[in-house]
């Protein structure tokens, strides 16, 4: 049996490697939003775009910094934090590394919310932000409904979801080949995903929405340890395991129905971030606060290849998101089905 000396030593070690990882991926953060203030046709130095920042300097350097290039850099960190969290939350609370809300078909559900809302209704802004909650949702409790055979099963729950994003996601095409073709220009946002024109009011939602159910995550985090650990072991120790997986659940489908309703399906990033994460903290649990960081960093990262790197051609962000996370999945998929055979 440990001794309380080594279990507070080990406690001092783990929280050491917290704040490293955590001020590393901020620094990263910081070098990399520098970046992507400084680079493009409009080339700044890092001293006018920080003075710019902060409202000082010519006309010339204030607009490209605060209109163009200031809020696309706060999008991606925000968008990026919300699925980077919420990918965190589903696969700690179903405990598979598999369950991300684009493959369970959640995001793939929000941006058909949204896309109906947008083409279906004609209405724009806040409606089309509930259509995705709305969208999102309704995925999310079909997938529950058929994935429920006297209590939840993880794989079971993934092969449930894989079969509703294959579903949302041929009505989504459905849609947009239907309609006009100025209007599905608009829509395609929700099918690949960028940051590029996120500003204004809808910034200023989807921070203050993050704000808001990141408390809601600090509030539900006592749970995640004891539903790692499986239903027993979790009831043994007082939880209520099917009303803290339904609350989690909840709270992780609204955090991709904000950022998919902003900057639409970013592919994999709440697949990658959470792993990532979990690797650089290597303590067993859910790593949510660095799978914040993460997500952050991993979208401001693949915005600014996405401007800059692909060979001179500016592209959404969701490509180069995509182009990282789908040879990482194939790469879990292989491992996890060997570990699951020994």
């Amino acid at each position: 049996m440990s001794s309380p000396a080594t279990v507070a030593s080990l406690r001092t070690l783990r929280h050491r490697r917290l704040a490293l990882v955590l001020g590393s991926l901020a620094a990263l953060v910081v070098v990399l939003a520098a970046l992507g203030l400084t680079l493009g046709a409009a080339s700044l130095t890092p001293g006018r775009a920080l003075l710019a920042v902060v409202g000082v300097g010519d006309a010339g350097d204030l607009f490209v910094v605060h209109r163009l290039r200031l809020p696309r850099v706060a999008a991606a960190l925000l968008a990026g934090a919300a699925f980077g969290l919420a990918g965190a939350l589903f696969q700690s609370t179903l405990r598979n590394p598999l369950a991300s809300p684009d493959i369970l078909g959640i995001a793939s559900g929000a941006s058909l919310g949204a896309v109906t809302v947008l083409l279906g209704l004609g209405l724009t802004g806040a409606a089309v932000s509930a259509g995705a909650f709305v969208g999102a949702a309704t995925i999310a409790v079909l997938i529950w409904f058929f994935a429920w055979r006297q209590g939840l099963h993880s794989i079971r729950f993934v092969l449930v979801g894989v079969g509703f994003a294959y579903l949302a996601s041929s009505l989504l095409a459905w849609m947009l080949a239907s309609a006009d073709q100025r209007d599905a220009a608009t829509a395609l946002v929700w099918t690949v995903g960028s940051v590029a024109d996120v500003r204004g009011p809808a910034l200023t939602v989807l921070g203050v929405g993050l704000v808001v159910l990141a408390a809601a995550v600090a509030a539900l985090a006592r749970w995640q340890g004891p539903l790692a650990l499986g239903d027993d072991h979790a009831r043994g120790l007082g939880v209520a395991t099917d009303a803290a997986r339904v609350t989690t659940l909840l709270v992780a489908v609204a955090l991709v129905a904000l950022a998919t309703a902003t900057v639409g399906p970013l592919a994999f990033v709440a697949l990658v971030a959470p792993a990532i994460a979990r690797r650089l903290v290597d303590d067993g649990g859910p790593a949510l606060s660095v799978s914040v960081a993460t997500g952050a960093t991993l979208v401001l990262a693949a915005d600014i290849v996405a401007q800059h790197g692909l060979l001179g051609v500016s592209a959404p962000t969701g490509i180069v998101t995509g182009l990282v996370g789908a040879p990482y999945l194939l790469w879990l998929l292989a491992t996890h089905e060997r570990r699951s055979r020994a």
